[in-house]
């Protein structure tokens, strides 16, 4: 039997994959997992001293209707900026949940791109207030785009402030946004969250971009860039006087650098972690326990996520007829 493989560039799944399908998918996977239909380990993470970046492998197996298996493989190289990349490059790979043999392989950078930025507009909506229609987002790269294009395709915002590590990156990427709310480039991060109640960091920095004192009682924070134990954007006094979300409990407590240097700090511990985003979703678990309460939605990203986010795009452009579909035997 002939096995024929569904090949997505980068334009492929953006094409197929727009921000409301993928958080409405997103939501779907998270429930699923806390339902018990997902099973997928702690990814495993390759960073030899001598490299440029590292490289992470992100296996799961989702069971029910929609079961597949899915695997990432991807490098992140803090370098690729400056080369005009993206700092994560990839491959997803779907396989039959059936036979085992591969069904589609799909650009990692862009399913990462969108997908990320996709359950960070859930949290959102599960976790913010209903009211908040100000976004603050600190950081001008692919991440930071991608939260304003998702964040704003689901939620209604009024304005869309941007902070950069430099005055005029934050005027050329505002100047780059288009949206319905009104787009203000800041000077500093401090004068984009002021007020603002919805934040997305999305930075490479190593050190904290973001502090308790400029934040406005209420605020919900989605925490996207620091995916690594020794990095983080949230200073540890944000972090303990905020209410603490993750995709993953054991996520947060192994990567999260967000977590484990306000934990090395002696503020707070494991408890902290209030809930996983899927439980919150599955209506198990609280979320947001009032209007001045701070959150945090630390994303540390799930292979969940990327084998959800994959099959809807092979979905979409099975039907539209895009991609390139290959002989692999």
């Amino acid at each position: 039997m002939t096995t024929r493989l569904l090949i997505l560039s980068a334009d492929d799944v953006k094409a197929a994959l727009g921000y409301p399908e993928c958080a409405a998918a997103m939501r779907e996977a998270l429930i699923a997992r806390a339902s018990g239909e997902v099973f997928q380990p702690l990814r495993s993470v390759l960073a030899p001293p001598e490299a440029a970046g590292l490289m992470a492998l992100m296996p799961a197996y989702r069971s029910g209707r929609n079961a597949a298996y899915g695997l990432k493989a991807i490098t992140i190289t803090p370098g690729n900026p400056a080369r005009n990349l993206d700092t994560h490059q990839g491959i997803v790979l779907l396989s039959s949940p059936d036979t085992g043999q591969p069904v589609a392989v799909l650009n990692a950078s862009a399913v990462t791109e969108i997908r990320t930025a996709a359950v960070s507009a859930v949290a959102t909506n599960a976790l913010a207030n209903e009211d908040a229609d100000v976004l603050a987002v600190i950081g001008t790269g692919v991440q930071a785009r991608s939260h304003v294009e998702a964040i704003g395709a689901t939620r209604r915002l009024t304005e869309i402030r941007v902070a950069g590590s430099a005055p005029d990156k934050a005027a050329r990427f505002a100047a780059s946004l288009t949206s319905a709310a009104r787009i203000l480039a800041c000077a500093s991060a401090e004068q984009a969250v002021a007020g603002a109640g919805i934040i997305v960091t999305a930075t490479s920095s190593p050190e904290p971009v973001l502090r308790r004192d400029w934040l406005t009682p209420g605020t919900h924070i989605n925490a996207v860039g620091a995916c690594l134990p020794h990095l983080r954007e949230l200073d540890t006094a944000t972090v303990a006087g905020a209410a603490l979300f993750g995709d993953s409990r054991e996520s947060v407590l192994s990567e999260a650098g967000d977590y484990r240097l306000a934990a090395a700090d002696g503020a707070i511990g494991p408890d902290h972690v209030r809930a996983e985003l899927g439980d919150v979703l599955a209506g198990t678990a609280d979320g947001r326990r009032g209007e001045r309460e701070i959150t945090v939605f630390e994303s540390l990203g799930l292979a969940i996520e990327d084998l959800a986010a994959a099959t809807v795009a092979v979905q979409a452009a099975t039907r539209n007829g895009t991609g390139t579909w290959v002989t692999f035997e």
